[in-house]
């Protein structure tokens, strides 16, 4: 029975790691995670979702803040044959990556050699592409860039969200997981070099992605509020005021400056672009919660002709890895 370690932090990670604990082949001997972090508005210390799903199974669980020569001696004393990585949150060094007979594999979020990097979910939204997919990848030093075993697509359906992507991804990296981990393992998936000419990078987001810019077309700004969503969401000031984005419509042109309300009513708050018209269908005032248009308004009139403000809106994906 070929021995397993699992290396992951994030919830998009449990169905991979469920599948990975039922294969009759398999048995899982070890976890590794991130550290117990404060979380939520009273920043309460609580453990993450993969450490609160290894402790319910009774599975040997490790949170070392990063992966040093003491941390490397445990993993040996386990004697892995392969190690399983999603969503782990460390970049592991040259002597951990030798530790298991058979090295490492990840399951990244996109079809690689496309977005490498923190965000591929994100990236793949705020792109606006129609579908994106799970790599299972040989784990080397470089970011991202082993060789590809196998891979899955997923579709990304119209008005989707990073929730329900995510979500969608996990499951389909499940399904991989299934497929595909019993082949590394009795070596015989050979992988496939990523071609460096189709190569791009996404990379981890930060608060100040949540700027707004109405100076760029109404789509582009449609599939930003979608990948953004939940944290750091997108905002935009309206006089001294922040308000929360969480769901818009791209529609045909109208006149009007970038940023301009050309109308608020129960269908939502129509904002000039660039190009094209952005409906506005939820919206958030500070203090409050994310309401359908009709009934934020009823609350915080918008009147047409007020001018909801531009700010930068930092890139999340280019040809050279980004900070």
């Amino acid at each position: 029975m070929a021995r397993l370690v699992l290396l992951g932090s994030d919830p998009v990670a449990l169905p991979a790691f469920e599948a990975a604990l039922g294969l009759p082949s398999i048995e899982v001997v070890g976890v590794w995670s991130q550290p117990d972090r404060p979380s939520g508005r009273g920043q309460e210390v609580r453990p993450n979702a993969v450490s609160i799903w290894a402790l319910a199974r009774g599975l040997p669980l490790f949170r070392p803040e990063r992966f040093d020569v003491a941390e490397d001696a445990c993993l040996a004393s386990l004697k892995p044959d392969l190690g399983l990585v999603m969503a782990y949150g460390q970049i592991l060094r040259e002597p951990t990556l030798a530790v298991p007979r058979l090295g490492f594999v990840n399951l990244h979020g996109s079809l690689l050699p496309a977005l490498r990097g923190a965000s591929p979910v994100e990236a793949a939204l705020a792109l606006g592409w129609s579908e994106t997919g799970v790599s299972l990848q040989r784990v080397v030093r470089a970011l991202d860039a082993g060789d590809v075993l196998a891979s899955a697509p997923v579709s990304i359906t119209p008005g989707q969200g990073r929730a329900s992507l995510r979500a969608a991804i996990g499951l389909a990296a499940g399904e991989l997981t299934t497929r595909a981990l019993p082949e590394v393992l009795a070596g015989r998936l050979a992988g496939i070099p990523q071609d460096p000419a189709k190569v791009t990078y996404c990379r981890r987001l930060r608060r100040e992605d949540a700027g707004f810019d109405f100076h760029r077309p109404a789509r582009l700004l449609a599939d930003r509020i979608r990948a953004l969503e939940g944290w750091p969401g997108s905002t935009c000031l309206l006089g001294e005021t922040r308000l929360k984005l969480g769901a818009a419509v791209a529609q045909p042109h109208e006149e009007g400056l970038p940023g301009q309300i050309l109308s608020a009513d129960t269908r939502g708050v129509r904002v000039a672009t660039a190009e094209g018209v952005l409906l506005l269908t939820q919206l958030q005032r500070p203090g409050g919660r994310m309401l359908p248009a009709s009934d934020f308004l009823s609350g915080f009139p918008l009147a047409a002709g007020a001018i909801l403000a531009s700010e930068a809106m930092p890139e999340l994906v280019g040809s050279q890895p980004l900070r």
